[in-house]
């Protein structure tokens, strides 16, 4: 076997294994957010909407102002790209060192049930660059396998630091570095 093909049988595997090929794909629809002492729930759509246009629904505007929070800084959080090769990042996301990475972003960002997050994460992150070769946090968000997203405001900042800390582990490894 050509190693293309071993490479493509690992990605549907791999996506099998969380469940992404199925007839009818799962994708965040709803994002459950906490913030020091505020909670609610919101639509995918709604976070879209202000990334992509800077509109902000009447709820945003709401929760908005009870966190004392400026949607255009949370639009700048939410559309903040970093740029990474998707096959690099699959091997880095699959290394002891990825696997940290994904487990601490994982604490801001998780699944409802908070199991089987690191799958999660790691799929939302190889689908967000499999594209454009960029990741940020609200295609990350869109590309959640689970109806429902569960993300902790007080450690967002933490989980953007950690995505963005990936792309010089990227760059270590291109540069001949060694991930294990």
């Amino acid at each position: 076997m050509s190693r293309t093909w071993i490479r493509c049988w690992g990605w549907i595997v791999g996506f099998a294994s969380v469940g992404l090929i199925a007839t009818e794909a799962i994708a965040a629809e709803r994002v459950v957010w906490r913030y020091r002492l505020l909670q609610g729930s919101l639509s995918v759509e709604e976070l879209t909407a202000l990334a992509e246009t800077g509109e902000v629904s009447p709820a945003l505007r709401s929760y908005f102002r009870l966190a004392r929070r400026n949607p255009q800084q949370i639009r700048r959080v939410l559309t903040q790209e970093t740029t990474v090769n998707p096959r690099v990042l699959d091997r880095v996301l699959n290394s002891p060192i990825g696997n940290v990475a994904i487990d601490q972003v994982s604490q801001a960002i998780h699944t409802p049930s908070q199991q089987a997050n690191r799958q999660a994460m790691r799929s939302a992150l190889v689908l967000s660059a499999s594209d454009d070769s960029r990741i940020s946090l609200i295609e990350v968000i869109q590309n959640y396998p689970t109806e429902e997203i569960y993300v902790d405001g007080d450690r967002l900042a933490d989980a953007y630091q950690q995505i963005a800390g990936l792309q010089d582990r990227l760059n270590d490894l291109l540069n001949g570095g060694n991930l294990f």
